[in-house]
Order: C-alpha cells, then structure tokens, then sequence
C-alpha cells in the first residue's frame, strides 16, 4: 500500500526547514542521505500523543495531549516551588505513567469500566486543569508558577524512562522517605528490577516527614477488626497482642503481630491510615500514638529527595537514575509499537 504524505519545504535563512505530515517518522527514514548529513537541515516533527482521562467529578472522559495531561499532573503532585530539576523529574515519571497506560504505546488503561487510559485522582496520578490549580495559588504567584511547570515539561518534551529497551510500566513516586526508599518486593510482594531500595538523604524538613496518629484503644480495635476481622483483637489484649516482630533494611516494619494474626507493615498502615509503614507504636494509659516516618509507599521515586538532590547541584536525568535503578531516559519515538 502507498503511502502519500505532504512534504514542506520552507526556506528560513541559511535553514532548510522540512515539514512532514503524520507519516513523518517513515518519511524522513527516507530523506536521501545528503540531506540527513547537511547541518542546514531541521526537522519539525511535531507528533503528539493523545491520552483519554477520566474526569471523576465530571463523570466524562476528556481526550487531551499527551503534554497537557503531564502538565496538569506536575502542578498537581509537586509543590511549584520545588527546584526546577525536581519539576522535570517529576514531568518524565509522570509521562511515563501516563505511556504505560495507553494501548497505543503498548501500555494498558487503568483497572476500571470507564475505558479511559488513566484518571485524574490518586488512583492513577493526581491532574488538575489550569484554572483549578490557579484557585489554590496565591494571586501573585499564579503565572510565575504555571510558566516554571510548563517550561519544565516543555524541556523534557516525550521523554519517558524506559528498562532494558522497554517501557517502565511501574515508575511509582510518592512524598518523602525516611532515609531510604523501599525495595519493590517487601511492600507490594513483587520484584520489579528498576524499584529497589536506594538512600534518599536530606528530606528532615520535608512536608509530613514525622506526623503522628493518636486514637483511643476502642477505635484502634475497631480500625483493625474492620479490616482483619480475623485477629480477634479486643481492648483487653491489645497491649500484649499487638508488637513489631522485624523490619526491613529501610526500617520499614516488614510484620506485625497484631492479636491472632501477622500483617505485613503496609497493612498495618492502610487499616490504621498511616502516612508510612516505617512506624513505631506507643501504649500510654488512655491511647494508642503511633509516629510515622515519611510520607507515602516509600516505591521508587521520593519527590522531597528529588528536590533536595536538585538543590544540590543533581540534574533531572541524575535524579531519575537514582530512584529508579537501572533506567535510561529515552523518547517515545522510540518506543512506540
């Protein structure tokens, strides 16, 4: 079959300037070889990618580029106050998330019947139009803030992490670590060569880094029965039933023994609605305080330890390296079924 395809030639100065239409990847593949070689040659490919969200308020599916998407989901994540090589860190993971869930880049749509690739809560990542995230901006501060994320996601335009050649179907991020970040496989139970546990100093004044949780020994009870109804867990034994049997080399609680049962730390958290599974628990006369350290899964990427390695001189690409052992960054071009 023939493909037929309008080539541009525009003439701009001492620059030849080619144009290609939608087939422009195959085309310039056959662009004769002293023009590939000539230094007076631009190519303007402008392919753009469009993903389907899900608008959970709305209840509709919008179709937006690709970039439009990463923009709303950048101002949404990450404060934009942030180093500008945190931004663009934060602009590839979240591209790649957005690539890894769209079926004509070999990825697949997020677990649910609305058909659209990904949504726009924390089940997939959080995205918020221009003028939603303009209301929770200061005044002053509203375009100064857009423009820095825009030009951040601007400066990594289709850049995606990829493994071994392929796609990274899993570049998870969340807030701030303790220390470390945790391997892949002692929080979801799954080995994922590119989520290992890599140190992540510096985030002390981070937000959220230490909070604490204080509940009465009834609704401590309660939060676990509701969850675990298994445990068998009453006021009555809770101090002697419930203590940490090990953690993992982040110190991450890996178990807990909690009455008749063993749950794992990230169970512990999610029953309980822990900022972090790296926790320590105090019976006092009257309540049960737990303090968390960290904030988030504590998988991959820490955003607050992006931000700090970028203040310290790290580049976007040093960043996402770090967190995500063994990655490249490459383009969706090349990737792209």
């Amino acid at each position: 079959m023939m493909i037929v395809a309008c080539v541009i030639l525009t003439l701009v100065g001492s620059f030849i300037i080619l144009d290609f239409s939608s087939a422009s990847t195959d085309i310039a593949k056959s662009v004769p070889d002293f023009f590939i070689k000539s230094k007076d040659i631009i190519f303007n490919n402008n392919q753009s990618y469009k993903i389907n969200v899900y608008m959970e308020k709305q209840k509709k599916i919008q179709a937006m580029d690709l970039e439009e998407y990463v923009t709303g989901v950048v101002c949404a994540e990450v404060p934009a106050n942030f180093n500008v090589e945190a931004l663009k860190a934060q602009a590839v993971a979240a591209r790649t998330f957005g690539a890894a869930h769209m079926e004509s880049l070999g990825g697949q749509k997020y677990n649910s019947n609305t058909g659209a690739d990904v949504c726009d809560s924390v089940k997939c990542q959080v995205f918020m139009t221009k003028d939603d995230r303009f209301k929770s901006w200061p005044q002053s501060k509203r375009e100064e803030y857009w423009n820095k994320i825009s030009d951040a996601v601007k400066d990594t335009k289709g850049e995606i992490l990829t493994y071994k050649g392929e796609l990274v179907m899993e570049p998870y991020y969340f807030s701030s670590s303790s220390g470390k970040t945790e391997d892949a496989k002692d929080v979801f139970s799954k080995d994922v060569p590119y989520l290992k546990s890599v140190s992540s100093l510096g985030e002390q004044n981070s937000y959220k880094y230490r909070t604490s949780v204080i509940l009465s020994y009834y609704d401590f009870v309660n939060k676990i029965n509701r969850s675990h109804s298994r445990s068998k867990l009453s006021v009555n034994n809770v101090k002697n039933s419930v203590f940490i049997k090990n953690r993992d080399e982040s110190g991450y609680v890996k178990d807990i023994n909690v009455g008749s049962i063993i749950l794992k730390g990230s169970q512990f958290r999610s029953a309980l609605g822990l900022n972090s599974a790296n926790f320590v628990i105090q019976f006092e006369d009257r309540y049960v305080k737990i303090i968390c350290t960290g904030y988030g899964h504590d998988v991959g990427m820490s955003q607050s330890g992006a931000n700090v390695m970028a203040a310290i001189g790290k580049s976007y690409k040093q960043i996402l390296t770090h967190y995500y052992t063994g990655v490249n960054i490459n383009t969706i071009q090349k990737i792209k079924p």
